[in-house]
């Protein structure tokens, strides 16, 4: 008895494969090809390559002189399983006794019958809604009392119709009395108010405290502020001159106010220092226009503060075949309302608006909307006689006092005076 050992070989991993390199494994959904030679194959793809969605889309069409069949690797009619795990070929030579392994992915072949009309290429009535066609129904099959509720239904349909003409020709009647730009400036007012309410910090107006308003743990929970333990020592220990510079250079005013009248020692010294760092980061993200995820590493902010940043002041978009994190207006308004919330757990309830919109680089006119907007008390003192009393009225502050103040949405505007 003689045995016969099968002859070994060995495996080759191929390098680096792209989308293109793939090799391609065919089913027939009515059974088996006995002879492939008689098939010719043509693979097609999808000409949008910068979607991340699309430029993966193949369509592989098999010809032969009776039939003609059709597989994708996309919507309905795609196998599964090319999503839930990976296919391997291997590829056997048998010179020198090697098997390449290549990526591979599956096609559900099915024919395509010459002259039948798939569902979705039927065409479809569009003169009738599928409310009709129930009503349609209803009329020729439905009950006594479908019948009687369809009547029912109709009737209240016209008296609708005539509300309808009433409201339309009372509006028009509006509009005419006030005109187009006066009622569209009303909207835009409404609506700009309402887009700002929706991106204020969360607000509890039932508080017994100022303090209990707006919540410092809502905009920095304890896992965050104790992240910001290193990073709040660096700014506690910056020098007199170190202060002085970053006044000379412009963009922290707010920042360098509240460090120079921060306590001396103790946990408000470092609770005043971990805000002043994190408000500096909310300053330097309201100067972009998109932000990565390195924002922040140069001056050591921690990963759990960047991602909070980036999930909850910008906005993810599109472009050019990647994901891009936006900084918009409305994320602007939001940065100024946190950062104008956390002013006033840093200054006992009390910010000074005037350095805030600076360092902002928005306008004084939108930084007392998102104050409004909050709820806070606005102070403008009145100007005293010695300089340095002039110089300190110039700036605007806002306090939160109990109970909230609520503003009107209508603000009237100064009518300009006509030239004669």
């Amino acid at each position: 008895m003689t045995t016969t050992m099968a002859a070994s070989c060995s495996l080759v991993c191929c390098g680096e494969e792209r989308e293109d390199d793939k090799a391609v494994i065919v089913r027939f959904s009515n059974g088996s090809v006995r002879n492939a030679d008689n098939l010719d194959f043509r693979m097609y793809k999808n000409a949008d390559e910068n979607n991340p969605r699309k430029k993966s889309r193949r369509i592989l069409v098999a010809e032969s002189d009776r039939l003609s069949y059709v597989g994708n690797n996309f919507g309905s009619g795609s196998l599964k399983c090319n999503n839930l795990c990976k296919y391997y070929v291997g590829v056997l030579n048998k010179k020198t006794m090697q098997m390449e392994v290549h990526n591979a992915q599956l096609f559900n072949m099915q024919p395509v019958i010459p002259g039948e009309v798939t569902d979705a290429a039927k065409p479809q009535d569009t003169t009738q809604t599928y409310r009709d066609k129930v009503d349609s129904l209803i009329e020729a099959f439905g009950t006594n009392k479908q019948k009687r509720a369809l009547s029912s239904r109709r009737l209240n349909q016209v008296g609708s119709d005539t509300l309808h003409q009433a409201v339309a020709k009372a509006a028009s009647t509006v509009i005419n009395q006030k005109g187009v730009e006066a009622l569209q400036q009303e909207v835009a007012e409404t609506e700009s108010q309402g887009d700002l309410a929706l991106h204020l910090p969360p607000c509890n107006a039932d508080a017994e405290k100022p303090e209990n308003v707006y919540l410092f743990d809502d905009l920095l929970s304890p896992v965050e502020f104790g992240a910001l333990e290193q990073a709040g020592s660096k700014m506690a220990a910056l020098t007199p001159e170190e202060l002085q510079k970053m006044t000379n250079d412009g963009g922290c005013l707010c920042i360098v106010k509240e460090l120079e009248k921060m306590p001396t020692a103790g946990e408000a010294r470092d609770k005043v220092a971990r805000c002043a760092f994190y408000l500096s980061l909310l300053l330097k993200l309201a100067q972009q226009r998109s932000i990565t995820r390195k924002f922040g590493q140069e001056e050591g902010c921690p990963r759990i503060i960047q991602s909070k940043l980036l999930r909850t002041f910008s906005v993810e978009t599109f472009k050019n075949g990647r994901v891009l994190n936006i900084v918009s207006s409305s994320m602007r308004a939001k940065i100024a309302a946190y950062c104008l919330a956390l002013l006033l757990h840093m200054g006992h309830m009390t910010a000074d608006l005037t350095l805030l919109h600076r360092d902002l680089g928005i306008t004084e006119s939108r930084m007392v909307e998102v104050a409004k907007s909050m709820g806070l008390t606005l102070i403008k003192p009145a100007r005293g006689k010695t300089d340095e009393a002039g110089l300190r009225d110039e700036h605007r502050q806002a306090s939160l006092l109990l109970p909230l103040v609520k503003y009107d949405q209508f603000m009237e505007r100064r009518k300009r005076k006509k030239m004669h």
